[in-house]
């Protein structure tokens, strides 16, 4: 890195542990209270509730084409369930204490493409699709939207494109979800994307273009190709208010979830939530939307790998999308393929500055473990990147910096009130050799 870039960073000591492979936590000292921090942000809930309603409409069109998504009649929504053994397990293997309740979110089990990418991605090509009708005058907002399942519907999509730079499940839900409505779909993966994910997608239909380097080129020759073509509509992950609000939607499903369960979310009773994050699109939506519904009542973190904490430098350093891991001498690669991300979003960046309580980084090896953890103990399996989820209620009372963070927001005599939620955010399509094979993964 060069000396100009290095003088203009924030938090030089952190970085520095950063660079050298270290797991770390941050904690942002920009965070403000909800209501403060969320008026700088020109999203508001009326466009969660947009969002929410467009997949209200949609729900007829789905039921008919995935007839799995029936038990909850057309919407994509996934379990969120109490893991007392998991809990325990963690408790005695990493000799932490976990206060409260430990609940798992099962974004790896959501219908159509079995990751959190079936929010955003999935709600991206739908409001993309309904656009187009509504532009031709095919549709009316009141219209049954079944229709989209109808020859005549897909023979129209046919004439246009979506495009999408994917290191896997993004490119999952993107490709799956529009050639099922008759799109001509184009997934640019980054070489760290799995075969499985590759094969699955031309199975569904769609062409999956190569790339023998990272992310960040897959999506610069995808956005590339579509800009220059005016049937083409580019999904962009870094950038898409879009996706962002898909996943915000999840708040909202979350908050009933609780409700079902009589469970509490109060300033007696914290919710403490951990998100897995690549380029930060998917957990900064979720988190937003949790801002929204709980406000100084719920606590983000994120958590990346030590090779590839791209949010993490990006936030840190201040320079939010102007930095890459690479700049700090890291290799970005991980076998957290999802998170497989060098540069963060910029615009995620700035919209969790005033709203992230922290992020917190893990060693590759640790991945496989939580994920045999997971699978022995309750019996759920997940993809590896997923269980970088679990590290965060693990360190919260290890780390001095986590302590320091409950100490400073009132929370430590309310801990054993918290509910902790760790979000899954993928595995459920994965076959299963590929389980076998992660099963018997050791990195150290």
């Amino acid at each position: 890195m060069n000396q100009e870039l290095w003088n203009q960073i924030q938090c030089k000591d952190l970085l520095k542990e950063v660079s050298e492979g270290k797991e770390v936590v941050w904690i942002n000292d920009n965070l403000e209270d909800a209501v403060k921090g969320l008026s700088k942000i020109d999203l508001t809930t009326k466009d969660i509730d947009d969002a929410e309603a467009r997949l209200a409409r949609f729900a007829p069109f789905i039921l008919k084409v995935f007839p799995e998504t029936a038990p909850e009649n057309g919407l994509i929504e996934s379990p969120l369930n109490e893991i007392s053994k998991m809990k325990a397990q963690l408790e005695i293997e990493y000799a932490t204490t976990i206060p409260g309740r430990l609940f798992l979110k099962q974004d790896s089990h959501l219908a159509i493409s079995g990751s959190i990418k079936a929010r955003g991605g999935i709600y991206e090509v739908l409001k993309h699709a309904e656009d187009l009708a509504f532009e031709h005058g095919l549709l009316k907002e009141s219209d049954d939207y079944s229709v989209f399942a109808s020859d005549e519907f897909k023979e129209f999509f046919s004439k246009y494109k979506i495009q999408v730079g994917s290191t896997g499940n993004l490119g999952m839900s993107i490709g799956i979800m529009s050639a099922v409505l008759g799109f001509h779909v184009i997934v640019h993966m980054s070489a760290d994307a799995k075969q499985w994910k590759k094969d699955l997608l031309r199975k569904r239909g769609a062409e999956v273009v190569e790339y023998a380097d990272d992310y960040s080129k897959a999506v610069e020759v995808g956005r590339k190709n579509s800009d220059e073509d005016p049937t083409s509509y580019f999904v962009d992950d870094e950038n898409s208010v879009t996706l962002f609000l898909g996943y915000a939607v999840a708040a909202n499903r979350i908050k009933k979830q609780f409700e079902e369960k009589g469970i509490q979310i109060d300033a007696d009773h914290p919710l403490f939530v951990y998100i897995p994050c690549g380029v930060g699109g998917a957990p900064g939506g979720v988190a937003f939307g949790l801002k929204q519904i709980f406000g100084d009542n719920v606590h983000v973190f994120f958590v990346e790998p030590t090779q590839a904490p791209c949010m993490l430098v990006g936030m840190a350093s201040g320079l939010q999308n102007h930095v890459c891991v690479q700049d700090f001498g890291l290799s970005g690669q991980t076998h957290a393929d999802g998170l497989a991300v060098g540069r963060p979003s910029g615009f995620v960046g700035g919209v969790m500055t005033p709203l992230l309580s922290g992020i917190l980084t893990l060693e590759d090896y640790h991945i496989y473990d939580l994920m045999r953890d997971i699978v022995n103990s309750e019996g759920i399996f997940l993809e590896p990147s997923a269980c970088a989820s679990f590290w965060g209620p693990i360190q919260l009372l290890k780390d001095k910096g986590t302590k320091a963070y409950i100490e400073k927001m009132g929370l430590s005599e309310k801990m054993l009130n918290a509910v902790h939620v760790p979000w899954a955010t993928g595995g459920s399509l994965v076959p299963q050799e590929i389980r076998d094979e992660y099963m018997h993964t050791h990195l150290k």
